[in-house]
């Protein structure tokens, strides 16, 4: 079963339920927090998801904020992570296909709730293309 990280902010924390409720039916879910709508700061819960996401403990991670970005730009101090802001399903599909994205980054203040299951779904089911993009993946990573 794959298994996949979750997180969230306030802001995201509605949104974050709903996928969970959603995502349990057919995946192995690790939620990372936060677990209320009380104030928080993102990084907190955003960087042990990436870690499991880096780690290999978890395939996939999906992370929620009012924006979006503020936890995109977190995920992605990591070394391993690519996560991509999704705010389309054809987005998503594309962050796969030709990025690779292991992680997707949702503006829960600019989207529905349906279509924010829209695009985890197509993320979730949607396949790395490889071959061109492979060398243009691998040249991602700086250090």
């Amino acid at each position: 079963m794959l298994k996949i990280a979750i997180a969230a902010d306030h802001a995201g924390y509605e949104y974050k339920e709903i996928l969970k409720k959603h995502l349990e039916k057919q995946y192995e879910i690790k939620d990372f927090g936060t677990y209320s709508t009380d104030s928080v700061d993102y990084p907190d819960f955003v960087h042990p998801a990436a870690s499991s996401v880096e780690n290999g403990e978890n395939e996939f991670g999906i992370l929620i904020c009012g924006s979006g970005e503020g936890v995109s730009i977190t995920a992605n101090k990591h070394q391993k992570i690519r996560c991509a802001l999704c705010w389309m399903p054809e987005i998503a599909a594309l962050a796969r296909q030709h990025n690779d994205a292991n992680m997707i980054a949702l503006p829960a203040r600019f989207i529905a709730k349906e279509l924010a299951i829209e695009i985890v779904e197509q993320f979730l089911t949607t396949s790395f293309e490889g071959g061109r993009h492979q060398n243009r993946v691998d040249k991602i990573a700086f250090c």
